[in-house]
């Protein structure tokens, strides 16, 4: 059974950062593409940032250079550390998982080719 586990929440004022993290446990194969997205409410879900089994990274545009995904596969975890965090980026976050050969190419927004989901985290960002 696979499991991906964010734990927690998170809040803080505008323009101060904030790091997401995924637990992922039971997934066997070693080809993989992990993206994070978010939902706001009003807004459709979309995709922030990806990161494959090989290391290669996809990003939304919207983030700016302000996130960054990274993985430490010795701890099976996925992490998100965000930047200079905006009001507009209150949100559920979640992470997710999908087996890929091809690293995350056009996945980043493909919510409906996700395989596993973690439950989401709430993630408040006040002006």
């Amino acid at each position: 059974q696979v499991r991906l586990a964010v734990p927690g929440r998170g809040s803080a004022q505008s323009a101060v950062s904030l790091s997401l993290s995924c637990v992922a446990s039971g997934y066997t194969h070693s080809r993989y593409c992990m993206p994070w997205l978010r939902h706001a409410p009003g807004n459709q879900r979309e995709g922030v940032a990806a990161i494959a089994d090989e290391g290669d990274t996809d990003y939304a545009d919207f983030t700016q250079l302000r996130f960054v995904i990274s993985q430490d596969n010795a701890w099976n975890t996925l992490y998100l550390h965000m930047n200079n965090l905006k009001p507009e980026d209150t949100a559920m976050y979640y992470c997710a998982a999908v087996y890929s050969e091809f690293g995350c190419a056009e996945l980043l927004d493909d919510y409906s080719a996700m395989d596993y989901w973690g439950k989401g985290t709430l993630v408040t960002i006040s002006s």
